[in-house]
């Protein structure tokens, strides 16, 4: 193939590109960007102030230290989250809230249940062997950091 082909081959490739890039513009339904960070503003904020208000039923009436309480919150949360994505309503929420309730820690339960419950039917075997596929990486580069932090600290920190 010559450079002639090539050149051609190559203009036809952009100016199909650039079709499809103004089909997928024209298709693409407008975004509210100010609704969007607010819904994702008041959804997260109020996952984090249930979790804080749990934490303060957990100091006054269990008589926990903070440590404690935030780590029973966190369980709670996730757990709640985990019984939300598997009656369907933590994806209805997902869909209203966007990163509201992605970014706190339920949002992590999410990304855990919902693979798992993906792959149900291919028993025990498929469950387990999809459980991770979202949150893994997450859990393997958080992981790794902290592991690295350590060893920074523990050589540079004393």
């Amino acid at each position: 193939m010559d450079s002639f082909d090539q050149a051609q081959q190559k203009r036809k490739k952009n100016d199909r590109d650039k079709k499809y890039g103004q089909y997928v513009e024209q298709k693409t339904p407008p975004t509210d960007l100010l609704r969007g960070c607010l819904r994702a503003f008041w959804v997260g904020g109020l996952i984090c102030t249930l979790g804080q208000g749990m934490i303060w039923l957990f100091q006054t009436y269990l008589q926990l230290e903070f440590v404690e309480a935030a780590g029973m919150a966190s369980v709670v949360l996730v757990v709640i989250a985990a019984i939300l994505t598997g009656v369907g309503i933590y994806d209805v929420i997902g869909q209203y809230a966007g990163a509201g309730s992605v970014i706190p820690i339920t949002g992590f339960s999410n990304s855990i249940v919902s693979p798992a419950m993906e792959f149900k039917r291919e028993g025990l075997i498929g469950i387990g062997a999809n459980l991770f596929k979202i949150a893994g990486p997450v859990l393997v580069n958080g992981i790794s950091a902290a592991m690295l932090y350590g060893v920074v600290f523990f050589l540079f920190g004393r």
